[in-house]
């Protein structure tokens, strides 16, 4: 399995970014998804994560309300919608695959097994 985000950049705080995440497998249906983030010198945490059906979702606390995920499976691809991006999101976002599908997606890094490379998001204040 193979994950390659895109759609990071350079925003000025308030505005908004769309991450994508593209995998490279056949049965990417089955498998749950999740976003995460690591900043300089701290260690990575949960963003928010989608089961493989994509009708459960769940979010930190930190981006409830401003950060939306979601699936397309027909195109092999999840999002991370961001909006009223602030400073403290800065940090390098990646997305991962969790192999056994769950009731509610898992919010521990120890879960996904296959994880992309990162794109860097930067909010200037």
């Amino acid at each position: 399995v193979q994950l390659v985000e895109s759609g990071g950049g350079l925003v000025q705080a308030g505005g908004s970014l769309r991450l994508s995440c593209a995998a490279s497998v056949r049965t990417f249906s089955n498998y749950d998804l999740g976003w995460f983030r690591q900043a300089p010198g701290k260690e990575r945490e949960f963003v928010a994560a989608v089961t493989w059906t994509g009708g459960r979702t769940d979010y930190a606390d930190s981006v409830k309300g401003r950060f939306t995920i979601s699936r397309d499976n027909a195109k092999n691809t999840v999002f991370l919608r961001m909006n009223s991006l602030k400073p403290e999101d800065t940090a390098v976002y990646y997305c991962a695959a969790d192999p056994r599908p769950k009731y509610s997606p898992s919010t521990a890094t120890t879960t996904y097994e296959y994880w992309g490379q990162g794109t860097q998001v930067t909010v200037s204040s």
